[in-house]
């Protein structure tokens, strides 16, 4: 408030008065702020800043009309320094709406409608939200199509994009993560499912199983089976895989016989590839099938050595083995082909061993294409494996029945005379020649081997493999 001194009487005015210097009053004391005046609407008062004065009066003899409120005396300043505010100062809150600073609560002044921006001032920008990443959103719908492989790279990379890029869809990201992780574990069970191929290619899929039909890696050794119609496939090659099979008692018609499994070298535990583990599988196979049926004359025509070997999948998912059998795609056989140890006399057993290492050897003749040291190699093997066999048969330790001795005796002489002839061919000028010599008298065998057999019991055979001429 400006406080100036009022006259007791009034002096007339002349009509054209002299100016009279006016000596400044005194400033007044700052008077405390009306907390119901209206504030300069343009302007935030500065709470720091001593009061304006009070306004001049237009007229020189104009009274000044005292302020509604009486004077009061300056807040004391507290000990601390700090001024003090009124209680509305303290809770923000005015009569009238209104801030302590005079503006309405948005910040613009009480003359301006919400929604405008104190002048002065440019509009505030809207804020931009991050973009999705694409290949999160791929990573989301691949996984929930199924095609898992896809989803899993997607999310992949939609994570390491998201994390340098700061974008959004890092829970999509994640999600298609593991749907694709879950996708792909099932496809590969499922892959993996167990298929079998024999000297036949494993690379086909497996058609539905047969009715009463089992898959061919549970049969055991001494099981006969049948090929049902719809068990394998074929294909432009030649090569049949095997997949479902009719296990049927031996004494009933079948195509096969199971003489047991061999298990494969494993190496670094890798799938050593096809061809390596289709070796392996005739390797270890031939030896299984020679024990199980150790009389080959007791074999039917037809029926061939077989041998199934495990492809990629089996092999991943650790079915390292070879199953090796009998069999006669063509024609069905009666009977089981087994002559093991187990169901042999001693005789018997004597003589199945000692012509079975002639017989290997024998049976092991080089292709057609072979070089002459191949075939003289061949020669000397099938010489020491004909003087083998004729000491094991006329050998001291040998007990032989009465009605056979006489026959044995003639087949050591012609084991004998057979292995001067492949030893002849062996270092002779000719090896061609001196080959078909010796397999002149290894022919000249084979009856004097039926009579033995038929003194032993054991069979005439339908045919001795390669040496019925």
């Amino acid at each position: 408030m400006d406080f100036r001194k009022e006259a007791d009487e009034a002096e007339p005015t002349p009509a054209h008065p002299e100016p009279t210097p006016v000596e400044p009053a005194p400033e007044p004391p700052a008077a405390p702020a009306d907390p119901w005046a209206a504030p300069d609407p343009w302007a935030a008062p500065d709470p720091w800043a001593a009061p304006a004065p009070a306004p001049t009066a237009a007229h020189p003899q104009a009274v000044p009309v005292p302020s509604a409120a009486p004077p009061q005396p300056p807040h004391p300043l507290p000990a601390g320094g700090w001024a003090s505010v009124t209680p509305s100062a303290q809770s923000g809150l005015q009569p009238n709406g209104l801030q302590p600073n005079g503006l309405q609560p948005n910040g613009l002044p009480p003359s301006l409608p919400p929604g405008f921006p104190p002048p002065g001032h440019p509009y505030p920008q809207p804020f931009a939200p991050a973009p999705t990443n694409g290949f999160a959103v791929g990573s989301l719908v691949t996984g929930l199509v199924l095609v898992a492989p896809l989803a899993l790279v997607f999310g992949i990379v939609a994570l390491v994009q998201i994390n340098r890029r700061k974008e959004r869809g890092f829970g999509m990201a994640v999600t298609g993560v593991v749907l694709g992780t879950i996708g792909t574990v099932l496809l590969s069970l499922l892959l993996g499912a167990a298929d079998f191929s024999g000297a036949r290619d494993g690379r086909f899929a497996g058609p539905k199983a047969p009715a009463g039909s089992v898959h061919w890696s549970e049969l055991k050794a001494g099981d006969c089976y049948s090929s049902p119609d719809g068990g394998s496939v074929t294909n432009g090659a030649g090569d049949e895989t095997v997949y479902w099979v009719r296990r049927v008692p031996c004494a009933e018609p079948h195509h096969g016989e199971v003489a047991g499994t061999a298990e494969l070298p494993t190496g670094t535990g890798a799938y050593p590839g096809e061809s390596a583990v289709r070796a392996s599988a005739a390797k270890l196979c031939h030896a299984v099938l020679n024990d199980y049926a150790l009389d080959q004359w007791a074999i039917p025509d037809g029926m061939d050595d077989v041998y199934l070997y495990p492809t990629a999948r089996n092999w991943a998912i650790g079915e390292r083995y070879a199953t090796c059998a009998f069999e006669d795609r063509d024609d069905q056989h009666r009977g089981t082909v087994r002559t093991d140890r187990s169901r042999l006399t001693a005789p018997q057993l004597t003589y199945l061993e000692a012509v079975q290492s002639f017989d290997l050897a024998y049976l092991d003749e080089p292709k057609e294409d072979a070089s002459e040291a191949e075939l003289r190699l061949w020669a000397r093997r099938v010489s020491g494996a004909s003087r083998t066999e004729a000491a094991v048969l006329g050998g001291p330790a040998a007990n032989w029945p009465a009605e056979v001795r006489p026959q044995i005796a003639k087949l050591v002489e012609a084991q004998s005379q057979a292995a001067a002839a492949w030893d002849a061919a062996a270092s002779g000028d000719d090896v061609q020649v001196g080959i078909r010599r010796a397999r002149a008298l290894v022919a000249k065998t084979v009856p004097t081997s039926v009579e033995i057999r038929r003194g032993l019991g054991l069979s005439t055979g339908e045919q001795a493999p390669d040496l019925r001429v």
